[in-house]
């Protein structure tokens, strides 16, 4: 089970072209990577890292978990979601299929084997195997902001919690694994009117 940490938005810079780890973010709802171009006061406008698709991110609708701020379960203490990635990086081993969830775990057990698989399920494993793979077509250079250590002390969210949550839904990466779960996306508020309360 992965282990998310709040993070604020985090803006692209102006006039720069290359993709920085720190923006990278996984949207409930929706599958896939994106990357935040700008916030605004009632979400954020995000591009995707697969389809290159840009798209505003209602706050109220969806929650952005910056891969950054997200642990993994070892044995011993959580490590950063960035130290498995490298290992994967330094890995020789190939890229298990995410189909296969044997394989999957032979594949982390070789490559990080203190990784507590009694709470990292293979849901998780394929995230992991996902992200890794878009985050290494889109050459994004996986490491951790210089601020990361100061959020050691910063309220912890599991997946787990946000999925039992009204608002959430399952960060699954494939497109079938969050139909079900998705909500529709609703049309932009006018003056009240479409919008739900729960």
């Amino acid at each position: 089970m992965f282990q998310l940490q709040q993070s604020p938005y985090i803006a692209r810079p102006k006039n720069v072209d290359t993709m920085e780890y720190k923006r990278i973010v996984a949207v409930t709802g929706l599958p896939g990577l994106f990357e935040v171009v700008s916030t605004k006061s009632d979400g954020a406008i995000v591009r995707s890292l697969e389809d290159k698709s840009t798209k505003f991110i209602a706050s109220r609708v969806h929650n952005l978990s910056h891969l950054e701020s997200i642990e993994i379960f070892t044995k011993e203490d959580n490590v950063n979601l960035v130290d498995v990635f490298n290992a994967m990086k330094e890995s020789d081993e190939a890229l298990p299929d995410i189909k296969d969830n044997k394989a999957l775990k032979a594949y982390f057990e070789k490559v990080y084997g203190d990784i507590d698989f009694e709470r990292v399920y293979t849901s998780d494993m394929k995230k992991i195997v996902k992200w890794y793979e878009v985050l290494k077509s889109n050459d994004v250079e996986i490491k951790l902001s210089e601020k990361e250590e100061e959020t050691d002390d910063e309220e912890h969210t599991t997946v787990q919690d946000l999925a039992q949550s009204d608002e959430a839904v399952t960060l699954e990466v494939s497109g079938d694994d969050t139909a079900e779960t998705a909500k529709p996306r609703a049309k932009r508020k006018r003056d009240g009117e479409g919008d739900k309360e729960k």
